[in-house]
């Protein structure tokens, strides 16, 4: 779409030349019957550069390059008036170019809110250097420590905060359709924090999501075409939920983490361990799950809520499976998980994630 959509602005730029041809009397153009100064042809070259540029910074993902396009079919609209017989039917193409740079204005300006976010707690996040220990690790449960010793983290530097990029489907129900994204996120373990953006696709429609959680307070704001409202959750319950979700990124992110003084480990029945996580005076328990090898491979916890009609809230058994460990710079990780809700009539798949990268300790926004 990315590619499909810049061609489309090269070619009806590239047609505002034939303008600029005709005024300076470079050669002969049919297609345009009506006289054009050297003025107005200046600005035909103009407004077919100001196209080119508009192109170019949509597909390098600049995220101004609205106000280019904006301006672009700006002039290009005076221009078609200008000689509205001949290039009447280019009004097509820009509406076309002026609603995807509304999405892009709408787009800019909701995810600068988030990114403001992640530079505040960036900048208050100090990053150590401080190097995980056995000894760190020897008050855990057995599965836990073998859990952080198979991933690759002791010898490395404890972790204070980390950035993960998933791409993905997600559905409401299994009545709905699924819709393609792609996130990024932040954790950070002190100031609790869990920034979280979504780009989706919701009947061929650009979807953003923003899922804040900061200081044990949550909201998930959901918006077509970046500008729309379409769901937007806070509460209590969202609260709890982002707790959960909060303590599961530990776990299936970071495992370095785990040895937070704010995790109580309760329980350890064979190769599974019960733990419970408090933040904010909020209190969450869940189960994990090993296998032979010292992966974890399901949290499951029945803490979270699920957002129903009406923006109503249920608390249902939640659990995010993981598999296909691999080793990505010196760490072992999943590369997918499912987010499952467990109703009373059977299980919900809602979500799958692809994990395209993680970064610990980061220092600045990307």
């Amino acid at each position: 779409m990315k590619y499909a959509f810049s061609v489309f602005v090269f070619m009806h730029g590239a047609l505002h030349l034939l303008g600029f041809i005709k005024a300076f009397k470079f050669a002969e153009v049919q297609q345009l019957t009506m006289n054009i100064s050297k003025i107005s042809g200046i600005l035909w070259l103009l407004t077919f550069l100001l196209f080119i540029l508009a192109g170019l910074t949509f597909l390098t993902e600049v995220n101004w390059w609205y106000v280019i396009g904006f301006i672009a079919v700006f002039l290009s609209t005076i221009l078609i008036l200008s000689a509205w017989s001949d290039a009447k039917f280019g009004t097509v193409a820009n509406l076309i170019i002026l609603f995807v740079a509304i999405v892009g204005y709408g787009t800019s300006n909701f995810k600068a809110i988030y990114e403001d976010d992640v530079r505040t707690y960036l900048n208050k996040t100090f990053v150590q250097n401080t190097l995980l220990t056995e000894t760190d690790i020897e008050h855990l449960p057995e599965p836990i420590k073998n859990y952080i010793r198979y991933s690759g983290s002791i010898g490395k530097p404890k972790v204070t905060n980390f950035r993960i990029e998933f791409t993905g489907k997600i559905r409401r129900d299994e009545q709905s359709e699924w819709m393609p994204f792609t996130t990024v996120q932040y954790n950070f373990l002190e100031p609790t924090s869990r920034l979280f953006f979504m780009n989706a696709e919701m009947k061929s429609l650009p979807v953003a999501g923003y899922h804040s959680f900061k200081s044990g307070k949550a909201f998930m704001d959901i918006r077509l075409l970046s500008l729309f409202k379409v769901q937007y959750q806070e509460g209590k319950e969202m609260d709890i939920s982002e707790t959960v979700t909060f303590f599961n990124d530990m776990c299936c992110m970071a495992p370095a983490t785990l040895i937070d003084k704010r995790i109580k480990w309760l329980e350890v029945v064979g190769n599974k361990v019960h733990a419970e996580f408090t933040i904010n005076n909020i209190t969450i328990s869940a189960w994990l799950y090993f296998n032979e090898n010292h992966e974890l491979v399901n949290f499951i916890s029945e803490d979270r809520y699920a957002a129903g009609e009406n923006n109503s809230m249920q608390k249902l058994p939640w659990s995010t499976p993981l598999k296909d460990y691999k080793e990505v710079n010196g760490y072992v990780r999943p590369s997918y998980a499912d987010a499952i809700y467990s109703y009373p009539t059977g299980d919900l798949c809602y979500g799958t994630f692809n994990i395209s990268s993680i970064e610990y300790n980061s220092r600045e926004l990307k």
